[in-house]
């Protein structure tokens, strides 16, 4: 590992030591929902009508006493164990269950669990499947986030603010807990925009992320408990499934939706394709679903590139099945289905063979976080979309526009954090109906979230909730709230239009679920047991560099916390007593209210000056603090401590820093 190598990641593990690191999800028991079932799991519900028999499958040596389902406004309702066949419990939706998206409550001999997005009970079939389509969410217990601010994003803070004096900042749980939130308001509570949110793999950014998984959880729960169910598979960074099993799902597995047959495949981390015994194990599923529409989800897209260029197109006149058509379209499909020397050959060959057999209408994949759009048409005329959508919720991406970085690597073609709606209706047709016609260079995909932005804060006193909508519209829908017991909605300090539709506790937690409409803008809503009253607690953790010179970029750690939530975060660079420079800090545990807040400055042209700290709750109570740069003394703000200036600004980070550093010595050598 070479020296600067070796630096980056003692600074990387200096940032995420300064995290703390707490349970956001959180079942009835201490087991997983993965150590009881393996199906359903919070990203493959059991799917059905009032009446309908769903298949259940425990872990192997789990006996289950009782099924039970719950949401916000219905139930609970039980199900009804009708048999067992090969292990698989035959369970009997009742007939009077109301259509929602719901809680599976398991008991069991190995423990209780409570499942969100456990079963979907429809009231009819949908005729046209409404996909919102996201993928690469990369959710992490870490910090991983960019900075946006309309149709610009910036992997750093002094990029982004080349751009605009107010950026927001997209944490990879931001990110995802709001493209489910806005989906789910769009969805089939209102106008049936949406009837399913998928996505396509790398729900965490680590495989072994247990507590990034948690989170992953907890946004599906916002989505799916305000009734639109979700989909999801497996991806790389969700490779070995260590706990992708345990928190989200199976390996590959298939969903029948009235019409409509979603199968779902495992590319299997670096091998980057299914096995053939999978794409044997497809066939036989779709042989046995001979009239529905087949629609396939698989992490790492089939297309390299097409005629009209690498980022999609159309390819046209093909057939899998003649030699000749096949040895040119290897020349199109990408290294991860073919090999570089065409060493799964056999593989990519069987895919699209089943593609045409079978007459695959959609396939969905990510991986690339760029927007690919690939409509490959037969020899028969078939129209095959193979749809690649951008990362909704990772920020190493080309930045829009390219920053001087990106350019220097060759990447030009600008991305942001995005989603997709797609329309697959029963005949087979697809189409893009908010996008229009995709197939065009450049971005494709929706600004969802990167202009749809939700800032969840969950108090002992309170929940609050900053939005950002930057769209030209309101948004309106149900919402989902984790919120203490007995609180209630203040209107002076909540300014979107609300309604309350209902409050239930669920597996130890409370929910409120309303009906909202988030103007365009900056607003929020609060929910509090009282008013609140109690202003921010802020300290400056430590400087990096610690002793900044003139004109030197430096970062700046602040930990702070409150009792409701803190809404803004605000550092000031003061000198001769007038503020030089204001930038905004950002939190690196976005749904924690106690958490480390950072910016960073691009220098400050003086050898002494203040670093003034103001962090501003939902109430508009305001806690401060201050550190003096370079002089003999510093300052605070009452009940309030910092670094004395010119001494050391090391904390625990630092130290765990250092206990690592030999570790990181060894591993160079």
């Amino acid at each position: 590992m070479k020296a600067g190598k070796l630096m980056a990641l003692l600074v990387a593990l200096l940032t995420i030591a300064t995290v703390p690191v707490s349970t956001v999800w959180a079942a009835s028991s201490s087991v997983t929902p993965g150590e009881i079932l393996v199906q359903p799991l919070p990203g493959v519900p059991a799917i059905g009508k009032p009446g309908d028999i769903v298949e259940i499958h425990p872990v192997e040596g789990v006996a289950i006493d009782s099924l039970q389902i719950v949401s916000i406004l219905h139930g609970p309702y039980d199900l009804q164990i009708v048999g067992t066949e090969n292990g698989v419990i035959k369970a009997k939706i009742p007939e009077d269950a109301m259509p929602d998206v719901y809680f599976l409550i398991v008991k069991s001999n190995k423990g209780d669990v409570t499942i969100p997005n456990g079963v979907w009970v429809m009231k009819d079939a949908p005729t046209v499947l409404r996909i919102a389509h996201g993928s690469d969410l990369h959710v992490t217990s870490g910090s991983k986030m960019g900075f946006v601010c309309g149709d610009y994003f910036q992997k750093s803070i002094p990029e982004i603010l080349k751009y605009c004096d107010h950026p927001y900042a997209m944490h990879s749980y931001t990110a995802a807990d709001s493209f489910m939130t806005y989906y789910a308001m769009t969805g089939l509570q209102s106008e049936n925009v949406i009837n399913l949110i998928i996505s396509t793999g790398d729900d965490v950014d680590t495989n072994g992320d247990s507590e990034g998984y948690k989170m992953f959880d907890e946004a599906i729960l916002h989505g799916t408990a305000a009734g639109t169910p979700l989909i999801s598979i497996k991806g790389n960074h969700d490779h070995p499934p260590t706990y992708y099993n345990k928190y989200v799902g199976p390996r590959y597995f298939y969903e029948v939706i009235g019409d409509f047959i979603i199968i779902g495949l495992d590319s299997r981390g670096e091998e980057r394709h299914p096995e053939l015994e999978q794409l044997q194990w497809m066939e036989n599923v779709l042989k046995s679903h001979p009239d529905k529409v087949p629609i396939v989800l698989v992490h790492h897209p089939f297309w390299y590139s097409t005629p009209d260029g690498k980022w999609g197109g159309t390819i046209k006149g093909y057939t899998a099945f003649d030699e000749d058509d096949w040895q040119t379209l290897t020349g199109y499909i990408s290294w991860d289905w073919e090999g570089k020397n065409g060493e799964y050959d056999e593989i990519a060959r069987t895919f699209l063979q089943l593609v045409e057999k079978y007459n695959v209408r959609l396939v969905l994949a990510g991986h690339i976080h760029k927007d690919k759009p690939v409509l490959y048409i037969d020899k028969e005329g078939n129209e095959h979309w193979f749809y690649t959508v951008t990362t909704t919720g990772a920020p190493d991406k080309t930045s829009n526009p390219p920053s001087q970085a990106d350019q220097s690597r060759g990447y030009t073609t600008p991305s942001w954090y995005g989603s997709q709606v797609i329309y697959v209706y029963e005949n087979g047709t697809v189409k893009f109906p908010l996008a229009g016609d995709v197939l065009h260079e450049g971005i494709s995909s929706l600004p969802i979230p990167q202009k749809f932005i939700v800032y969840r804060q969950n108090g002992e006193d309170g929940t609050a909730v900053k939005f950002v909508n930057e769209l030209d519209n309101a948004v309106s829908g149900p919402f989902v709230l984790e919120i203490p017991a007995g609180a209630k909605v203040d209107p002076e300090h909540t300014n979107i239009t609300y309604t309350v539709l209902g409050e239930r506790e669920i597996g130890g937690t409370y929910y409120m679920l309303l009906n909202v409409t988030v103007p365009t803008g900056v607003s929020q809503i609060t929910v509090v047991k009282e008013a609140d009253t109690q202003a921010p607690e802020v300290k400056i953790g430590y400087l990096m560099p610690s002793k900044p010179k003139p004109g030197q970029r430096f970062k700046a750690y602040v930990t702070a916390n409150d009792n409701v939530g803190i809404r803004d975060m605000k550092v000031q660079i003061i000198s001769d007593g007038k503020v030089l420079a204001e930038y905004p800090a950002f939190s690196m545990k976005p749904a924690e209210v106690e958490a480390t807040y950072y910016t960073e400055i691009p220098g400050v042209d003086a050898s002494q000056f203040t670093i003034k700290v103001i962090a501003t709750d939902f109430y508009g109570n305001t806690g401060e603090t201050t550190y003096t740069v370079g002089g003999s003394t510093s300052t605070s703000s009452p009940s309030q401590t910092t670094p004395e200036s010119g001494g050391s600004t090391c904390g625990p980070a630092f130290i765990v820093g250092l206990a690592l550093l030999p570790v990181l010595l060894r591993k160079r050598k």
